[in-house]
């Protein structure tokens, strides 16, 4: 077991069949794109803000951790490498965003659209690298193991008319509408959220998973791959300064150890 940063990432290596990634939890713009940026943008709201810290526990279970380090507004780790929409027909964000969830501009110049060399350029120096290191702890779990659960971590404001009406349900489970795991592993995950008391919970609902859920997810391969889509009021304060609440996060952490938990049990039986 060892600990290391990569630039685009950081990544624990652990001893058990369960990896842990976080694409949106990074904050970093570099410099040369932070000055095309509003002063909105260059806040980053819609980072999955302190997911590292939430899911620390993960590493006492032995679980690899990967979590990026750069922002989305770069380039969105969870969408498809030709930016095709994941969800078609509703709006989206794209693989290098011009717009904020609140569709606002990202980008000084609001006319301004991410050049397609531009576009090459953000998947070859942060895409591609945080993909990597994924696939290849991927393999070395599975050849270790036989068997591996891949855990997709996501958290996002409990309300965003731009994607869903209403108020997004608590625990959000993807399972690319039951193609990316086995059934019996996404059910009794499901069971334990619902009994999560004073959380509401959905699988497969207007999260499914991204292009990491459904790109990795191969059961056939014995790679099962969950996302999990969590609203930050379970832990965190919503909105400026996006706060760590501790006696929330506190809260909502056994159901995350118990999701955990089930999960490599899956992985191990």
């Amino acid at each position: 077991m060892h600990s290391c940063s990569l630039p685009m990432s950081t990544f624990h290596q652990g001893s058990v069949p369960l990896l842990v990634s976080m694409p949106h939890a990074g904050t970093h713009v570099p410099p040369d794109i932070a000055q095309t940026f509003t002063d909105e943008a260059r806040q980053v709201p819609d980072t999955d803000w302190h997911l590292p810290q939430l899911y620390a526990f993960a590493k006492a279970m032995g679980a690899s951790l990967l979590a990026a380090t750069h922002s989305r507004y770069v380039v969105d780790l969870n969408r498809p490498p030709n930016g095709e929409s994941l969800y078609p027909g509703q709006s989206v964000t794209a693989l290098c965003p011009v717009d904020t969830f609140d569709d606002t501009p990202i980008y000084l110049d609001q006319r301004q659209t991410v050049a397609a060399e531009e576009v090459e350029r953000r998947k070859a120096l942060y895409w591609q690298p945080y993909h990597d290191q994924l696939q290849a702890e991927l393999e070395r779990l599975l050849a270790v193991h036989g068997k591996v659960v891949l855990w997709d971590a996501h958290s996002i404001r409990s309300v965003l008319p731009r994607f869903f009406t209403g108020k997004l349900p608590d625990l959000n489970l993807g399972t690319a509408d039951g193609k990316s795991c086995d059934p019996a592993l996404a059910h009794a995950l499901l069971e334990i959220t619902q009994q999560a008391p004073g959380y509401t919970a959905v699988l497969n609902g207007r999260f499914k998973g991204g292009y990491i859920t459904r790109h990795y997810g191969d059961p056939a391969r014995n790679i099962h791959a969950v996302q999990l889509e969590m609203t930050q009021c379970s832990y965190m304060q919503e909105t400026l300064p996006f706060d760590y609440l501790p006696e929330r996060a506190a809260a909502i952490q056994p159901t995350l150890e118990q999701l955990l938990g089930k999960a490599l049990a899956f992985a191990t039986a």
